[in-house]
């Protein structure tokens, strides 16, 4: 197949990327930033793949590489993907994710040989919502800059289905966490880099708050069937086992043997409190079900962190 990645250069994007072209599909990503350091040079993608120097909020670049890569199947995951950014900077953010999606389904509606949209939504589309666990059919509820953006994103994805008829499916993952994410102000590697540097991890929030924990080994798995399916509209992926921020430091902490304790800053008054997913669709349609539990997956991102920051 014929394969457009947009986000290639992200956590996702980079495993996701070596996974079509070690199956043999012909790649080509959508890059805006040269980055030396990141996990999409580590696994020596940039030999593997097509680079087309572009951004999403430019129609103009969009349009180019769907054409000129006779594009088949487009996997769009590029977005500003950090809540704290966007909450500090709602204009790029909107930019990069509200108008970055349109390009992207506007170009896949005009594209005549495209089969099938795999868009990127998130678990943050939903908002603050009384309750759990958050199925595909409940609202879209985002309320700070980062949420809502998603879903303004996740509304436009659905628009250009029912409108149109785009073969576009959507992709609500927990959080998502492995080796290759260099944003350390998240939980799990910037816990991981306290450790190595034998500093105390910083919790941000009071610890309390309840998230889905996804591994991306189990993410690339996640947009891979939908990307060879049928099926369109949105899918939920997550291990429907909530956990605690705090439970998250405590097991990072058990696993590498360290007796450093967490500093607890409760500096984050607008976190949502309990938010995890419903994954009986994918099961059902899909036949996908997490191969990880967390403290399988956290073993294996903190062998990777110690591999790489030595």
């Amino acid at each position: 197949m014929k394969v457009l990645v947009t986000g290639a250069t992200g956590i996702l994007g980079s495993w996701l990327t070596k996974a079509l072209v070690d199956r043999g599909d012909e790649v080509a990503c959508l890059v805006r930033d040269e980055v030396p350091g990141s996990n999409f040079h580590l696994l020596g993608l940039p030999r593997r793949v097509a680079t087309i120097r572009g951004v999403l909020e430019n129609y103009a670049d969009v349009v180019r590489a769907f054409n000129e890569y006779e594009v088949e199947v487009c996997y769009h995951l590029g977005a500003q993907a950090i809540v704290g950014v966007g909450n500090r900077n709602p204009l790029s953010t909107f930019e990069s994710n509200i108008r970055g999606s349109w390009n992207v389904l506007e170009a896949a509606r005009h594209h005549r040989g495209l089969r099938r949209l795999v868009f990127a939504s998130s678990d943050k589309a939903y908002g603050d919502l009384d309750t759990l666990p958050y199925t595909e059919d409940m609202p879209l509820r985002g309320s700070n800059p980062y949420d809502a953006s998603k879903s303004c994103a996740d509304l436009l994805a659905q628009c250009y289905l029912r409108t149109y008829r785009l073969p576009v499916a959507i992709v609500r993952c927990g959080n998502l966490y492995g080796g290759g994410d260099f944003n350390f102000t998240r939980i799990i590697p910037g816990t991981i880099l306290s450790v190595l540097r034998g500093r105390r991890p910083v919790i941000r929030s009071d610890g309390t708050p309840l998230r889905d924990y996804l591994y991306v080994k189990d993410a690339v798995s996640a947009y891979l069937a939908l990307g060879d399916s049928e099926e369109t509209g949105p899918f939920n992926f997550g291990t429907e086992t909530p956990t605690s921020v705090l439970e998250v430091v405590r097991k990072i902490l058990r696993q590498m043997g360290s007796r450093l304790r967490p500093a607890i800053l409760d500096e984050a008054p607008h976190e949502i409190a309990r938010q995890w997913l419903s994954c009986a669709r994918a099961r059902e349609r899909l036949g996908w079900r997490p191969r990880y539990d967390l403290d399988r997956g956290l073993a294996e991102t903190i062998a990777w962190y110690r591999r790489h920051l030595r």
